[in-house]
């Protein structure tokens, strides 16, 4: 079963809809705030949705949202869109650090020739192998502990960002933090 969002982030309204498409309804571009799952939302009548507002998008009764359209397509992602998702993702992984932390310590391999920590932004075979070792001996306990037993590691964080704006925007092989 698909996992469902409960709120989501606005990253865009637009009040006439999209420009190049004939229906004009209000559309809002919105990120779920539990699975990172892009969404066009349409919002009540009357109704005027502020970026970065925090929306329900539950199965109870919502007092904003009419609908959810479905998921966002990439390609129809506004550029104050874009900028909103790199803020929201900030937010996000500073929130999240425990998750994402427990990610370096269980992360596994995707296959005998690729390691999921492969996949952060430049994170090859010898941080992979570095992260690993370190981990058997204690598992990580922040952002931070890591930076402190790993010598010359790219910021975790900041590896993660990129990761989930990458799976975010554009089309990637495998996905580790967006549904």
């Amino acid at each position: 079963m698909e996992a469902r969002e409960e709120k989501a982030i606005i990253l865009d309204f637009l009040p006439n809809g999209y420009p190049l498409e004939r229906r004009r309804m209000p559309i809002a571009q919105a990120i779920g705030t539990s699975h990172l799952t892009l969404l066009e939302l349409v919002p009540r009548k009357g109704v005027s949705l502020q970026l970065k507002e925090e929306v329900y998008i539950g199965p109870e009764k919502r007092d904003k949202i009419y609908f959810i359209q479905g998921r966002l397509d990439k390609k129809k992602l506004t550029e104050t869109a874009k900028m909103q998702i790199q803020d929201f993702v900030d937010k996000y992984t500073l929130q999240e650090e425990k998750k994402f932390v427990d990610f370096f310590n269980n992360a596994g391999a995707i296959n005998t020739r690729l390691h999921q920590i492969e996949l952060l932004p430049g994170f090859g075979k010898k941080y992979m192998e570095m992260i690993i070792n370190e981990r058997e001996k204690k598992p990580f306990e922040s952002f931070e502990d890591m930076k402190k037993r790993l010598k010359n590691l790219p910021d975790p964080r900041k590896a993660i960002e990129k990761r989930i704006i990458e799976e975010l925007t554009q089309e990637t092989r495998y996905k580790i933090f967006v549904a």
